[in-house]
């Protein structure tokens, strides 16, 4: 029988961009070598995470003779893929850093945070956020970074359309919208990006503002409630008709989206922090505002957090697990933070960004986060049921919405079921 998690919080974000890539030694055999996993946050080759964690890799070997890390780093498209075939190949690394641990803890694969870090590393984690690694009371998921989301702007783009404020409505989006058209002041009015990479987020973001979401209060599943199908209907009707969004959102990733943003073809879209430098680097002159909702801003936008979980059958001793996520924990977290410019999960990394005065783009995001929903990620079906949303969930936006989404109620229905 499966273990269910009931924690709350969590879940995937960060920039795709489909690179993979690997490096350190491969001898996987060494009990000294420690074997990590992770998800690639850049957006172009400059930033991708093998150069952090090749960095990482390397000051931990010099302080720890004898240690050795194997480093791969997959594109978010693949890594839960790749992931899953090594699990059944019997060869899980030691250390795996990506969206979501539940389906890793029901299947009884991992230690508990507190065999694998130190005390002081442990207590060093926000409260928030180190909870929501807990199953029954007990912490497996280790927090990596958090984010929370906004919308961004042109203001260039809302200047040329005559659009004198950042809609708070749905339907002053719209008309925002049809104005950046009608002027010909942006390639795409509003990015809407259903595509596989991240359709859970962009559809969570939506149904929030017409009092949908993906689960009721008791935790059961509602993916085809009357109010997340009229959103859709909305979306349908309102954007991708009229020709004010991409032409096949089911088929457009984020980062599409974050960088036609980047480039100024894109008047508005949702969007997490590590699109500021994308626009910045890319001379856009943007602003942020909450997210617009049916009726107004959202009350409650959608939060996000990675994960790090080391696994029990890896082939690196536990020791020697503790020590790196120790080192990392304590010593590298800040510069992960501030390579994306996402928000921290460590007191003393956050303590360090609010204080430097570098890091005042994001006090919107960090305004936002505490009212922030996370997506279901206590039910050990979350990881079938969001691989599911990332197949067809975007056909929502041009097939049936009442189809799409009870096709998909029904296989959140049967898999939460299995994993009782």
């Amino acid at each position: 029988m499966r273990k269910r998690v009931i924690a709350t919080g969590a879940a995937t974000l960060a920039m795709a961009l489909g690179l993979t890539a690997c490096g350190g030694d491969s001898d996987s055999g060494d009990s000294k070598t420690i074997k990590l996993v992770a998800a690639d946050y850049g957006d172009k080759a400059s930033n991708a995470s093998k150069i952090y964690w090749n960095g990482v890799k390397k000051e931990f070997e010099k302080a720890n003779k004898g240690y050795k890390v194997d480093v791969q780093v997959i594109n978010w498209n693949e890594i839960d893929k790749q992931v899953k075939n090594m699990i059944q190949a019997g060869d899980q690394p030691d250390l795996l850093q990506t969206g979501g641990y539940a389906d890793k803890v029901s299947d009884d694969l991992l230690y508990k945070a507190d065999e694998v870090l130190s005390p002081k590393t442990k207590e060093n984690l926000i409260p928030t956020f180190a909870k929501a690694g807990e199953v029954d009371g007990t912490q497996y998921g280790i927090p990596w970074v958090s984010s929370s989301r906004v919308m961004f702007y042109n203001k260039a783009v809302l200047k040329k359309a005559g659009v004198k404020t950042p809609p708070k409505t749905w339907d002053e989006l719209a008309a925002a919208a049809k104005k950046i058209k009608d002027s010909k002041a942006a390639e795409t009015p509003y990015a809407l990006p259903l595509g596989p990479e991240e359709t859970q987020g962009e559809t969570m973001m939506w149904e929030l503002g017409n009092g949908g979401g993906y689960t009721d209060s008791s935790g059961k599943y509602t993916l085809d409630s009357a109010n997340n199908v009229e959103t859709f209907e909305w979306l349908q009707k309102n954007l991708v008709k009229p020709g004010l969004t991409y032409s096949n959102p089911a088929s457009t990733d984020r980062k599409t989206a974050f960088a036609d943003f980047a480039a100024g073809k894109v008047g508005m879209l949702n969007g997490h922090p590590s699109l500021i430098q994308m626009a910045k680097d890319g001379k856009v002159d943007y602003g942020v505002a909450p997210i617009p909702g049916k009726t107004g801003p959202l009350d409650s936008t959608l939060g996000v957090a990675d994960w790090m979980m080391a696994f029990k059958d890896g082939g690196a001793e536990k020791e020697g697990v503790k020590k790196f996520l120790d080192f990392t924990y304590s010593k590298k977290m800040l510069a992960f933070d501030e390579m994306y410019n996402l928000m921290p999960v460590t007191q003393d990394t956050l303590k360090e960004m609010q204080g430097n005065g570098k890091h005042k783009d994001l006090e919107p995001f960090f305004e936002v986060l505490p009212n922030a929903k996370f997506y279901p990620l206590g039910d050990t079906s979350w990881d079938v049921i969001s691989a599911e949303m990332k197949k067809t969930g975007g056909k929502a936006a041009s097939d049936d919405p009442k189809s799409v989404l009870g096709d998909l109620q029904k296989k959140a229905e049967a898999a939460a079921a299995e994993a009782k």
